[in-house]
């Protein structure tokens, strides 16, 4: 068997000794690697100590300083830690360096990030998602320490690039069988190809729902989202308190009262700091908010980190080319904030925010009533004619729009109505034949 402690980057019931390297002047919190120690017992690990460094700029060789890396050494030796976790990106050769000095398998935390999604990984599209970002992040930075990388390979077995493996084994690594770059970028392609394909379907998927409004759940992940969705919904969505439960989009009729629905989207959560190849190859999954008329962005508001995790979320809202799309912003888990001046700070920062809480249902008549509002829009009275036996495009009327008269002439339906123009845009493509002014 090998000694080689990066052949294995899974980091499932194994001890885990966190470090955080501080640069500059950012604020020291409480605790500054909470959110790393959740992502390392969402990746199965158990935390069994933590160090912490400042420091005016990363070490070029080891990122911490020399007296500070002996520390980690003899921290990992009493705690017995199998692994160390940096809360912050390390280069291929800071990597190598750094295990060489404490003798140990050392993970970044994109390299973190990448496991855990790997092992949330369930259908065959999040499969290929994942596996593209572990190859797009890691084999380059792997070339840089050694030349072994069997475990690159594929979702489902021998391929035709020749690779074989699986995401099951949660990334790259394993120092048995050479793999060269060039079998390396035609798996890469290979897998371009394949998510190229979902991609298509997802957009036509998303385009065929385009007689409805949409809305789309997004925000920081662990922050209520599919709870939310079930309170809703009643979706039967999974939920589950760790970071990334669910990783698959799930889309689900929303009712709103006097005849007036949307669909709603339940999306995979963002994180601060969250690896760029993850984005990228994720953007299928993410395609039902990219197309959503609403984008309803729900926040922890319990989390004592909540405005860094809006930021973060509007980052990467920014990268889809997002932030412009309308928005909502939803304070959920109101029922659960222990520090209540941090929740009249945060709501007077975001004073358009609406306080609900998906776990008691608190607040989500208001939030109802809003995206009803929101979805009608401006309301504008005229008067439009459809042909009288097409029933969608009058039962769209009668949902989406006031109808003040209606009569029938002709074989047509006239009504006049006051009617948003979003929804009037909805009725032209749902209606091939709408006239104005009858």
């Amino acid at each position: 068997m090998s000694l080689n402690p990066r052949e294995n980057l899974s980091v499932g019931r194994e001890n885990a000794l966190l470090v955080k390297v501080l640069i500059g002047d950012v604020p020291l919190v409480d605790d500054p690697v909470v959110e790393l120690a959740e992502l390392a017992r969402s990746a199965g690990a158990v935390v069994v100590g933590r160090v912490v460094q400042r420091r005016a700029a990363y070490h070029p060789a080891t990122c911490v300083g020399k007296g500070k890396l002996e520390e980690i050494r003899q921290r990992a030796d009493v705690y017995e830690a199998d692994v160390v976790i940096f809360d912050n990106d390390l280069s291929p050769s800071q990597i190598r360096e750094i295990e060489k000095a404490v003798g140990r398998k050392v993970l970044d935390r994109s390299e973190l990030i990448l496991d855990i999604f790997a092992s949330r990984a369930r259908t065959r599209e999040a499969r290929l998602q994942v596996e593209l970002a572990q190859l797009e992040y890691t084999a380059p930075r792997l070339r840089g320490m050694w030349t072994h990388l069997e475990r690159i390979a594929g979702a489902g077995g021998a391929t035709s690039a020749g690779v074989v493996g699986g995401i099951g084994t949660r990334g790259p690594g394993e120092s048995q069988i050479e793999i060269d770059r060039r079998l390396v970028d035609r798996r890469v392609a290979l897998l371009k190809r394949q998510i190229a394909d979902i991609d298509r379907r997802k957009v036509r998927e998303v385009r065929a729902r385009r007689d409805f409004f949409t809305a789309s759940l997004v925000g920081y992940t662990n922050a209520g989202k599919s709870t939310l969705m079930n309170a809703l919904t009643s979706a039967g969505a999974h939920t589950e308190d760790r970071l990334f439960a669910t990783l698959d989009t799930l889309t689900r009729r929303w009712d709103l009262g006097n005849g007036r629905y949307l669909l709603l989207s339940d999306t995979v959560g963002f994180i601060r700091d969250i690896p760029h190849h993850l984005v990228a190859s994720f953007r299928a999954t993410l395609e039902e908010a990219i197309h959503a008329d609403l984008l309803l962005h729900v926040v922890d508001a319990a989390n004592p980190e909540a405005e860094q995790q809006i930021a973060a979320v509007e980052g990467v809202l920014s990268d889809l080319e997002l932030g412009a799309r309308p928005g909502l912003l939803l304070l959920n888990k109101a029922d659960a904030v222990a520090d209540h001046a941090a929740l009249t700070v945060l709501r007077q920062r975001f004073p358009d925010a609406l306080l609900v809480s998906a776990r008691t249902g608190a607040g989500l008549e208001q939030l109802t009533a809003e995206v009803d509002r929101r979805m009608r829009g401006e309301q504008r009275r005229m008067t439009l004619s459809v042909p009288a036996h097409d029933g969608r495009a009058l039962a769209f009327l009668e949902s989406f729009a006031d109808v003040f008269e209606r009569r029938f002439a002709d074989g047509r339906a006239v009504l006049d109505v006051a009617i948003a123009p979003r929804a009037l845009e909805h009725l032209h493509r749902l209606a091939a034949d709408v006239r104005h002014g009858e």
